[in-house]
This record gives structure tokens, sequence and C-alpha cells, in this order.
């Protein structure tokens, strides 16, 4: 499945426009997941690939390419993440995901048991990036109706509660009509800054 997305920069003084596409793929044991963003100053895209396991997805390999490409291998037989960068190994915790897995391993989690997500829930899910790796924490807010230029939407609203003054906040709309996929999110950096897709289309294989 691919997931088509308008994507508003607001960087500063500036705002910017361009497109993003989530492309989803799996066999029933094996996935992958590509986010990439395009039109704007750049492009920006982002990989995830790993197995399917009874608790959800499990990464193996997540990339994150602007200028340059930084990855993280995830070495489950010694219980480590290793970083491309050359910063410091960290432990993998149970049920740990990436920076693009995570937000598709949410999708999965409220789409198997809706009513064990009302408003007030939260989730806490390990996170790895390409640096380090940190505990993110959703809070479930509520569904919401979206006028989205793909049409008009309802969807449940989760919002990742910043712990640290540089934390990302991220905003994430799954929509219950489309399996719980994400048709918004918003991502927010510390100085204002933020980038927000909004579902356009969507392509099945």
């Amino acid at each position: 499945m691919r997931l088509h997305y308008d994507v508003a920069v607001r960087k500063g003084l500036f705002s910017l426009s361009g497109s993003a596409l989530l492309d989803w793929r799996h066999d029933g044991r094996q996935y992958e997941a590509r986010l990439e963003a395009s039109g704007l100053v750049g492009s920006r895209a982002q990989r995830s690939t790993g197995r399917i396991t009874p608790e959800g997805l499990a990464p193996a390999y997540f990339s994150d390419k602007s200028r340059s490409e930084q990855a993280t291998h995830f070495d489950r037989a010694n219980g480590r993440l290793v970083f491309s960068n050359n910063r410091p190994d960290a432990p993998i915790e149970t049920g740990m995901q990436d920076r693009l897995s995570v937000l598709l391993q949410l999708s999965a989690l409220v789409a198997g048991q809706p009513a064990k997500y009302p408003p007030g829930t939260q989730l806490a899910l390990p996170t790895a990036g390409t640096r380090e790796a940190d505990t993110w924490v959703f809070a479930v807010e509520g569904e919401e109706d979206l006028a989205l230029p793909g049409g008009n939407v309802r969807a449940l609203k989760l919002q990742r509660l910043p712990r640290r003054d540089y934390d990302q906040k991220v905003e994430v709309w799954l929509a219950p009509r489309m399996d719980y996929l994400p048709v918004r999110l918003r991502l927010t950096n510390p100085n204002g800054d933020t980038v927000d897709n909004r579902w356009s289309s969507t392509d099945k294989g």
C-alpha cells in the first residue's frame, strides 16, 4: 500500500510545500516501509525493514538519508543497536521500534484492539533513531474530523509527550476506515519549525 501526502513545512518565517510517499509492504513474515519526502529544499528518505512477529514489528535495519545517510542495525543476536556513525552501542529493549516503524506499530496495536485505547490511554514504545534510543510515550487524545487533500476523514489522534526540552513533538492521526494507517503526521521541533504531512491519496497493490 502506498499513501501519498501533501507536505507543508514552516521554517522560521518561511513556508514551503512538497509531497511525501509512505510505501508499506509485507508478506506476513517480513516487512519493508519507506517514507520519502520531495519537492522541498532537498529530499529525505527513511527506510525500515524487519520481521512481523506475534508482538508486532521487529525492525532489523533503519536508515535516514537527507544530505548523507545514517543507519541503525538491530543486532538481536547480541541484544544491541549498532549505529553507523560510531555512536556507542545501545541495548535493544523489548518491543523496540525505529522512528518509522513506530508509526506502523501504533497502527497495528490500535487496529488489533481499538477498545483498549480510549482517550487518556498512554502507550510507551522504546524507539531507536540513528544516534540514540529512547522511550517514546504516546497519549491517545480522541477522534477528530479532518479535512484533508484526499477528503474528509475521521481519525484517532495520538501525541508523543516530549520528556526533555529538545524532544521533537510528534502528532499522528490514525484512520479507522483505512486500517488505522496514519492519514496525518505533524512533527514540531523545539524551535517551533513544523512539518505537516496530510493524506491526499492511496494506491493499493
